[in-house]
């Protein structure tokens, strides 16, 4: 308990004190997890409603391919990014691993199935005979599409939700694709981790302090938008 009220003091302090590196940090874990929901939303929610709505051959075999990433481990996805990035690998010539981009690009990667396969579930579950209503009223493929968004407004805002818990807790392929470069490549969880390597306990559980800050901050933030959006 001491050692928790200590974290916590450590914590007040590098905030008041505003501590460089912990402000440079913080925004960059803000910069690279922000990016990758909203990368992970423009193309998880497409997929999802795309897989929803539609039949095809292979639907079911691509359904479980996204389910099963779902509980894709970090390390994992953190050694794919890491293989395409290296420098004999597909994308070595951008110069991109060890680079917030790197982060980025395996966050998207842990967070994307998530987004796809809870998108995709919510437009399985709307009744098809409103689907007939809407296209007999003479509805465009866009008026459609955004009606049927509308309908299930409250669960895409829970799927990025849950897209952004796994992004801001993931530490795994930040560390390998990253490599916790102070100045360039350090965030939050991967600084916390180095703390505790260290046997700086005080100093990590303050981190720690800051990063679940941020991360109710924003959660609270997208839960507000979804329950006022259903008020409405």
């Amino acid at each position: 308990m001491e050692l928790l009220l200590e974290g916590f003091k450590k914590a007040i302090e590098m905030i008041l004190s505003g501590d460089r590196e912990i402000l440079e940090i913080t925004l960059l874990t803000l910069r690279v997890s922000i990016t990758a929901v909203l990368i992970s939303t423009f193309i998880g929610v497409p997929a999802g409603m795309l897989l929803g709505l539609s039949k095809f051959p292979g639907r079911k075999f691509i359904l479980a391919l996204i389910n099963i990433g779902m509980g894709l481990p970090p390390v994992v996805a953190g050694l794919w990014i890491t293989l395409f990035l290296w420098r004999s690998g597909p994308l070595g010539e951008f110069s991109w691993l060890y680079t917030p981009t790197a982060i980025i690009m395996a966050q998207v990667l842990v967070s994307l199935p998530i987004v796809t396969a809870l998108t995709s579930t919510a437009f399985q579950q709307i009744n098809p005979k409103m689907i007939l209503q809407v296209k007999a009223l003479g509805a465009t493929k866009f008026q459609l599409y955004w009606i049927l968004m509308k309908e299930v407004k409250l669960a895409l805002l829970a799927a990025v939700i849950a897209g952004f818990g796994r992004i801001i807790a993931e530490v795994g392929a930040a560390m390998m694709v990253g490599g916790n470069i102070s100045g360039d490549t350090r965030i939050l969880t991967t600084s916390i981790v180095m703390e505790v390597s260290k046997g700086n306990f005080d100093v990590a559980l303050a981190l720690s302090f800051i990063l679940m800050a941020l991360a109710f901050v924003i959660t609270f933030s997208l839960t507000y938008l979804q329950q006022r959006k259903r008020s409405i």
